[in-house]
């Protein structure tokens, strides 16, 4: 049986903020295996997105154990949590976060550049991430000629371009109307349906129907996880 790819076991995450100690995780047990669709849910300041920023290696955790592909990442130094993250983990942001002077292609190949910079086939990957969201006729476009979905897609490609062990999506959806946001939950289901693992995080319930499994954070603690 394959290890899981997301494996918290005990996970605590302690901020100092304005003289008191907040508690964001509480002590946290989570398998996440290859191949899931996750929606990660919960009201504003359940810990959601500390979790999505720990299991992103975007932040450390106070206590515990965490594994990304049976790797214990708990307490790596930061320029290895930023080797891992390039490596291994794709994102993708309500923000789009798309560099502005670069066109579509361009955007998408920059997890490459700090990946492979010696990459032969940089520009065709990038463009058989494009044809996998359905953006290769807009390659050519810098993200001011694009609609936020159109944005979005692009972005999901940049997510794509490395092979990554596994997708985190905040609030993917936050910046659109429904229906687009509706066709990009479609989109990440698709994908997931090819065998890439995709956690979501996210307050839309939605968003959290859409997906196989969904795990409820409340005050820093499990409250439930459901699975189809």
């Amino acid at each position: 049986m394959s290890l899981p790819v997301i494996r918290f076991k005990g996970v605590k995450k302690i901020y100092p903020m304005e003289g008191e100690i907040v508690h964001a995780l509480k002590g946290v047990d989570i398998d996440i295996n290859p191949g899931e669709f996750v929606a990660i849910m919960g009201p504003s300041g359940s810990g959601k997105s500390t979790m999505m920023h720990i299991a992103g290696l975007l932040d450390s955790l106070s206590e515990g154990r965490y594994e990304l592909e049976g790797e214990n990442v708990s307490a790596i130094s930061r320029d290895k949590r930023a080797d891992i993250r390039n490596r291994k983990i794709g994102f993708i942001f309500q923000g789009y976060n798309l560099l502005a002077r670069c066109n579509a292609l361009e955007n998408v190949e920059l997890p490459m550049l700090y990946r492979r910079p010696g990459e032969p086939h940089r520009k065709e990957k990038a463009m058989e991430a494009l044809k996998m969201v359905g953006m290769e006729d807009r390659a050519s476009h810098q993200p001011k000629q694009l609609s936020g979905g159109e944005q979005q897609r692009v972005a999901i490609a940049r997510a794509l371009v490395n092979d990554p062990a596994l997708i985190l999506a905040d609030e993917p959806t936050g910046n659109l109307d429904t229906k687009t946001g509706l066709d990009i939950i479609k989109l990440l289901g698709s994908l997931h349906e090819k065998g890439i693992t995709i956690i979501i995080v996210t307050h839309d319930p939605d968003v959290g129907r859409a997906t196989r499994r969904r795990i409820y954070l409340r005050d820093g603690l499990l409250e439930s996880d459901e699975t189809e």
